[in-house]
C-alpha cells in the first residue's frame, strides 16, 4: 500500500477514545447518526487538518498550519461520524463530533490514493475562503505530519461538495492546483459608486 497514513499523537487518540466512551458526548453529539449507533464505535484513519492561511502571489510557498486531526468514526465498518481533536495549552483534546458528506468523500479519496502506484504521505488540506476540503497526498512519507510545507509536486484531491469549476475526487499537483485556489480568493477589483 502506497498510501501512508502518520500515526496520530497518542493524547489525541486517547481523547477521541474517552469521548467515544462517555454516554453524555455521544448523546449530545449533533451526529443523529452516532446517536442511533448500537455497536461499538473505533476511530480510525487518523489525518492531521491543516488549513491554508494564505496564498502568495510572489510565488512563495503557501503558508499552511496544523489546526486539527482528524479520526472516521466506525461502527459495524461503516464511517458514521467524524471526531476532530485540537491542540489546547494542556495538549490534544477532543472537540466535536460531526458527519456530513465530507465521510463518504475522505473514503472514496483514500482508496483511490492506495490504488495509486505514488508513495505518499495523506493529510487534509481545508481552504476556508472556498469552502473547501482536499484529501492532501504529501510526497514525503517520513516528514513531520505537523510540517505544513506543500511541496508544488505533492497532490491535492477535492473533496465533495467541491466548489463550483472545481471537480472533486480528480487529482491535481499543488502546482496546478494553487493559481486556480488563487484567482479564487484573490480579492476583486473595488466598484466605484457613482
Amino acid at each position: 500500500m502506497p498510501l501512508h497514513v502518520p500515526s496520530a499523537p497518542a493524547p489525541a487518540l486517547r481523547s477521541v477514545l474517552a469521548a467515544i466512551g462517555s454516554p453524555t458526548a455521544v448523546r449530545e453529539a449533533r451526529t443523529s447518526a452516532l446517536r442511533s449507533v448500537q455497536g461499538p464505535l473505533s476511530p480510525e484513519l487518523p489525518l492531521p487538518v491543516h488549513v491554508l492561511d494564505r496564498i502568495a502571489p510572489t510565488g512563495e510557498a503557501p503558508l499552511t498550519r496544523l489546526a486539527a486531526w482528524r479520526f472516521l468514526i466506525r461502527s459495524e465498518g461503516r464511517a458514521v461520524a467524524a471526531a476532530d481533536t485540537v491542540l489546547t495549552p494542556d495538549g490534544w483534546t477532543f472537540s466535536h463530533f460531526f458527519e456530513g458528506p465530507y465521510l463518504a468523500s475522505t473514503e472514496l479519496a483514500v482508496r483511490q490514493a492506495e490504488a495509486s502506484a505514488t508513495v505518499c504521505q495523506a493529510r487534509l488540506l481545508s481552504i476556508p475562503e472556498l469552502y473547501m476540503l482536499t484529501l492532501w497526498l504529501h510526497g514525503d512519507t517520513e516528514a513531520d505530519p505537523a510540517d505544513g510545507v506543500l511541496a508544488p509536486t505533492d497532490v491535492l484531491v477535492p473533496l465533495a461538495p467541491a466548489p463550483p469549476g472545481i471537480a472533486a475526487h480528480r487529482p491535481h499537483r499543488v502546482a496546478d492546483l494553487l493559481p486556480v485556489i488563487s484567482l479564487r480568493v484573490a480579492p476583486g477589483p473595488l466598484l466605484s459608486s457613482a
